[in-house]
């Protein structure tokens, strides 16, 4: 039985590790050829290395997403390695312990932040759009959060506003290509269990502020959310674009302003 994603090649960034690995697993076990994109050489080749360990194909190679002529080259090997480009997934994303209330946060780290996370979007549909047009259309999944739709708990200024900016970018791509055969999506994830939030929730005190907030009383774990990101690149969410597609745990649904 074929793969949801059978012939297909997808580019992750960010594939070093959390949602990105997750999804880089996932993926190549729906017959997708992975390139694997991460700053960190050797998180990326683990990645290939446990695609190929589970009988995938992935392919690895590094760049930095707030660089273009690094993200034109990823889009370049991806093409030249596997052919065609087919799913553009933009998952690449940091959250600074120094991110916080916006009287606060210095203004190299929201530059930093909006650069890795928004810039880092928006340079990867710049070169990517035009090598999924070579393969006649395609899919996009950006990755924001569900702070984008809603004020955080938690003082994040910068990441707030990355992730509100790859929403609307989203949304504008979704409309400008839509009948040239590219699907643009906004995947919005609520907190996931990956090593990056566990190290800002190693507080219990944190933590618990997180949890009250969530429904379903728990952290998402990364591979719930490249779940949702391959229902995105496939072929089920065919008449699915510009979308917000939170996967959050009912926080949106259920949120009330933190006493």
């Amino acid at each position: 039985m074929a793969g949801r994603l059978a012939g297909k090649t997808a580019l992750i960034t960010g594939a070093g590790g959390g949602i990105g690995r997750a999804a880089a697993l996932l993926f190549a076990g729906e017959g997708a050829r992975i390139v694997v994109v991460d700053r960190d050489a050797a998180a990326g080749a683990e990645t290939v290395a446990q695609i190929a360990q589970a009988g995938g194909t992935a392919a690895f190679t590094a760049a930095d997403v707030t660089v273009g002529a690094q993200v034109a080259a990823m889009i370049r090997f991806a093409e030249e390695r596997f052919g065609a480009l087919h799913v553009l997934f933009n998952n690449a994303g940091i959250f600074p312990d120094a991110d916080g209330s916006v009287v606060d946060t210095d203004e190299a780290v929201f530059d930093t932040v909006i650069a890795v996370n928004l810039k880092g979007v928006f340079l990867g549909c710049k070169h990517g759009i035009p090598a999924l047009l070579r393969a006649g259309g395609g899919a996009i999944v950006n990755t924001a959060s569900f702070v984008a739709v809603m004020g955080a708990a938690t003082s994040q200024s910068a990441y707030t506003a990355s992730k509100g900016g790859v929403l609307a970018l989203t949304r504008e791509i979704a409309v400008e290509f839509a009948r040239r055969g590219i699907r643009a999506n906004a995947l919005c994830p609520g907190p996931v269990n990956t090593p990056l939030l566990a190290g800002l929730l190693a507080d219990p005190a944190a933590r618990a502020r997180r949890l009250v907030h969530i429904p379903a009383g728990r952290l998402a774990e990364a591979r719930e959310i490249a779940a949702a990101a391959l229902y995105l690149a496939s072929d089920e969410s065919s008449f699915v674009t510009g979308t917000t597609f939170l996967v959050d745990g009912g926080i949106a649904a259920a949120y009330v302003t933190p006493e």
